[in-house]
């Protein structure tokens, strides 16, 4: 056993918290965050109490980054670690979970493009005349008008 942490990281660059952070482009609190939901290595601890992260909690941080950029969430991501660390994991596996998502951001991009067209319909209705009790966007909100009734299905 190793008697000295020092001794451990010994020819390896290690890096305090406020470096990660700075060198990954997040801030503290994420590196924490990640920390604590197990998506990086959980550092070791020199007798200090210094978390003592190297290149790889780095690299982790960024691909975790590049992989919510892509729209992966943070459970996502994690399946996603796991199945790296895993040897018998095939590279099909990961085209699965890439597939997966392909087709959640397909559904999110049809709702946001029916609600485009909804409150593009609804401002067109509104002739910006009239008093406030027959605004057409207010009755689509309160259920009173067509496409009001719509919006509840």
């Amino acid at each position: 056993m190793i008697e000295n942490m020092d001794e451990k990281y010994d020819g390896i660059t290690t890096y305090k918290i406020g470096e990660v952070a700075k060198r990954a482009n997040v801030n503290k609190e994420t590196v924490r965050y990640y920390e604590k939901r197990d998506l990086i290595p959980t550092p070791d601890r020199r007798r200090s109490g210094y978390r003592i992260f190297t290149q790889r909690h780095i690299d982790q941080i960024k691909f975790i980054k590049r992989a919510q950029q892509l729209g992966f969430t943070l459970t996502e991501i994690k399946e996603l670690l796991e199945l790296r660390l895993d040897e018998d994991t095939s590279c099909s596996e990961i085209k699965q979970e890439a597939q997966q998502k392909y087709q959640d951001v397909s559904e999110k991009i049809k709702d946001l493009q029916r609600i485009r067209e909804t409150l593009t319909g609804l401002i067109d209705s509104c002739s910006e005349d009239g008093p406030i009790g027959d605004c057409p966007i207010l009755e689509a909100l309160e259920g009173k008008n067509k496409t009001g009734k719509q919006l509840r299905k």
